[in-house]
């Protein structure tokens, strides 16, 4: 198992590097298509390789002519099964965080609980390729107050770093009564304001942690982005007047997210590609935003 990881890591790395040859050739394509398409001539530069690229242009269809990355290949395989995820902590967790972790076991369909103990972050890692897991979620604590979590897509990555700020959790809230049970079903998932590149690469990392819901399950997850803060909420809604009547129950647990960092690479490769940081005294405005408009 561990050469066959190591194997399908190398292949990986080499369609990786792969890439920027790919792109040259697609510019090339692109030129001489557009040449044809307006009736001009083909450019001086390219006269020599356009019999050639012809043949390959000639080839190609919808899916052919655009050019895929290692992103693409991250989750190819997504819609073939449900994830199967790993929940775990930093060690020696303190009781709040023991019990966040139990609550984010419910938000997550299909997620096992593990008790770190004394194991290595390489060796959790190597465990939930050789069992199939799709993802691996680290939760961290500073005095006794969940304040990060590391999502870690396998096998290859990326691995995305959240701050993690203003947990409340369902054990906190005294009125339970209104709140009512959790549901375990599959939710469906809001994503608001995710506008820009970095945002629908944040939104792809988070809704391949779900598998997809039926039509009529009741239970929703909304990942609201205000300011590049993330704010977490989780609803069941009734139906007790008809279907114009709608009645939205917050069941819990409530938090916000702020992305700092993606690495193109899983959570114990060091060495990983920096896909992404916040760079926060670089910032020409304080109102500029990165996740959307």
């Amino acid at each position: 198992m561990h050469r066959r990881n190591i194997r399908l890591r190398r292949e990986y790395l080499y369609r990786k590097s792969l890439e920027g040859k790919e792109r040259l050739l697609y510019e090339k394509k692109r030129k001489i298509r557009e040449a044809l398409e307006e009736g001009k001539p083909i450019p001086t530069e390219l006269r020599n390789e356009e019999a050639a690229l012809r043949k390959e242009i000639d080839l190609e269809d919808e899916i052919t002519a655009v050019p895929r990355s290692t992103i693409d290949d991250e989750y190819a395989n997504a819609p073939e099964k449900d994830p199967k995820i790993l929940l775990t902590t930093s060690r020696n967790p303190s009781a709040p965080l023991t019990q966040f972790v139990k609550e984010l076991k419910i938000v997550f369909p299909n997620a096992q609980r593990m008790n770190r103990g004394g194991q290595v972050i390489s060796e959790i890692i190597e465990t939930c390729r050789s069992h199939d897991f799709t993802d691996v979620i680290l939760v961290h604590e500073n005095r006794g107050v969940p304040d990060g979590i590391v999502i870690s897509h396998l096998p290859f990555g990326p691995t995305a770093y959240f701050g993690l700020l203003n947990v409340v959790t369902r054990h906190d809230i005294k009125d339970k009564k209104s709140m009512g049970t959790m549901s375990e079903a599959y939710p469906h998932l809001i994503f608001d304001k995710f506008s820009t590149k970095l945002g629908e690469r944040t939104v792809n990392i988070l809704k391949h942690l779900f598998p997809v819901p039926k039509p009529d399950t009741k239970r929703i997850l909304t990942f609201a982005n205000q300011s590049d803060y993330i704010s977490f909420r989780h609803h069941v809604y009734e139906k007790n007047g008809g279907p114009k009547s709608i009645e939205l129950k917050e069941v819990g647990p409530r938090f916000e997210l702020r992305l700092y960092q993606i690495k193109l690479g899983t959570m114990d490769q060091d060495e990983a590609q920096i896909e992404w940081v916040i760079k926060p005294y670089m910032n020409t405005s304080k109102k500029r935003t990165l996740l959307g408009d």
